[in-house]
């Protein structure tokens, strides 16, 4: 997630000025597409993800803390608990989870018609 973050935040930097007006003032707009995506996948699916972090032990080179006035000690072994993040099926309520697709359908209407004025707005300001 962070790298996606990062990524989109080095686009953003790289876009015309016009892209990135857009871009600021339909950011909600992408949060609910998502979310949209998000539950229709649940909906198709039958059942939800949940992201999970999980720890392995792995054998790895340990630093060794060099002592005032002693040689460089020679690197040792130890374990190290490493993470990693699965995706598990969580049960979800179906019902709730319909009601929660059309509210945000509801609100992403309203959103682009909140984001059409600011999207002709930038593009009048920012013309191509």
């Amino acid at each position: 997630m962070k790298r996606t973050l990062i990524l989109c935040c080095l686009l953003a930097a790289c876009g015309t000025p016009q892209e990135r007006c857009i871009s600021s003032v339909t950011r909600d707009l992408r949060v609910v597409d998502r979310l949209i995506a998000e539950t229709d996948a649940n909906l198709r699916r039958g059942y939800g993800l949940q992201d999970v972090t999980i720890y392995h032990d792995v054998w790895t080179f340990c630093p060794v803390a060099p002592t005032a006035g002693a040689p460089t000690p020679p690197p040792r072994m130890c374990w190290d608990s490493q993470p990693e993040t699965i995706q598990r099926p969580v049960a979800l309520d179906l019902g709730a989870e319909q009601n929660k697709l059309a509210g945000l359908v509801a609100k992403r209407k309203e959103l682009a018609a909140a984001a059409a004025p600011m999207i002709a707005q930038c593009q009048a300001q920012y013309p191509e």
